[in-house]
């Protein structure tokens, strides 16, 4: 395992899971689940079966450094690296690949998330360790996830249509394609060889800064051209640089569009990337009526198919509500029905 590395970008602000999540302290370091860890502490505990902790690197804004240093017990300050701007994941993987090959050479990367809920450790384990193999032939290798719906929220790779499907096969990809309409979605799930893209990607930092070079000639120059500066007194300043010359674009558009060298391996394990309160349903328990409650304190009646989340200090009686999402943090209250979730980003616009 000396050779693989672990990039966990957490750079978010969850802006999806108000009012617990806020600029300040976002959803990737909250227990949504009232599991007894962070989503961050989870992610980093189940890269550990396939990467050295001391190889593992998060991603974060400057603003919270400190809070990855609190929660990730073991890890050392020159593993948190900081963008001084959101820039999207393109920078931030160029950034985190070279510093990385500047280290190790022959190093390949776990791109993940900080904020996916995985349970299932021991078949993540596995599908990891197929793109593992995968990466180590130049391939640049993406996890899909088998639909269960036809969402228009996620990208869908499209791979042959009489590949063999079965749990961390490894499949040419045939096309990337982004977020369709419903009418579309419908037509990738009933065709059976569409999966999701869990944007988790298993690369060798030669092939990635490889492809940065091919696909994206400016982003390349700004982190990868010369590798001296990092690890260095000098690393900071162009870092920053880099950051505030560089383009807003997502690794997706940057490298994945444009590659063919691109695999996919057909994940073994359940997964959620837990972008709205709704996502949570399918992972919490629910009472008779359909109900999923996070609160000691917290008192249903005449209400069914709910998400409530109180603080255990709060007594909360609700009463005759149905498709509704309660949530309670601090000072903020958020009710708001099901179907209107998707607005929530835009009321948030409002009151700021």
């Amino acid at each position: 395992m000396e050779n693989n590395y672990a990039i966990i970008m957490a750079g978010g602000i969850g802006s999806r899971f108000w009012p617990m999540s806020t600029p300040k302290k976002p959803k990737q370091f909250l227990d949504v689940l009232g599991m007894g860890k962070s989503l961050i502490q989870m992610t980093f505990d189940r890269l550990q079966k396939v990467v050295p902790a001391e190889n593992v690197f998060i991603v974060t804004n400057e603003a919270y450094k400190d809070l990855v240093l609190e929660q990730l017990n073991g890890i050392s300050a020159n593993q948190v690296l900081t963008e001084p701007v959101r820039k999207n994941t393109a920078p931030c993987i160029a950034y985190a690949a070279a510093k990385i090959h500047s280290i190790n050479p022959e190093a390949k990367l776990i791109i993940s998330p900080a904020d996916h809920l995985i349970l299932q450790e021991g078949n993540f384990e596995a599908t990891i360790n197929s793109a593992l193999t995968a990466a180590n032939q130049g391939r640049i290798v993406t996890i899909g996830i088998k639909p269960t719906r036809p969402d228009t929220g996620y990208g869908y790779i499209e791979f042959h249509e009489n590949a063999r499907i079965e749990a961390n096969n490894i499949l040419p990809v045939v096309q990337f394609r982004e977020k369709p309409d419903l009418a579309t979605a419908k037509e990738f799930v009933d065709s059976g060889n569409f999966y999701w893209n869990a944007g988790i990607f298993v690369w060798s930092t030669e092939t990635v800064l490889n492809a940065l070079r091919d696909f994206q000639a400016d982003l390349h120059q700004l982190f990868c051209a010369d590798l001296s500066w990092y690890n260095t007194s000098d690393e900071k300043a162009n870092k920053d640089r880099a950051f505030q010359e560089c383009t807003n674009i997502s690794i997706d558009f940057a490298v994945m569009e444009h590659a063919k060298n691109i695999d996919v391996v057909l994940a073994g394990f359940d997964w959620s990337d837990l972008g709205t309160w709704g996502s949570l349903n399918t992972h919490l328990e629910k009472d008779n009526h359909g109900n999923s409650i996070i609160g000691d304190n917290t008192h249903l009646f005449n209400s069914k198919d709910c998400i409530v989340n109180i603080e255990n200090d709060h007594e909360v009686i609700l009463d005759g509500l149905d498709g509704y999402i309660v949530i309670q943090s601090d000072n903020r209250i958020l009710v708001i029905r099901k179907e209107n979730e998707q607005e929530l980003k835009n009321f948030l616009k409002k009151i700021e």
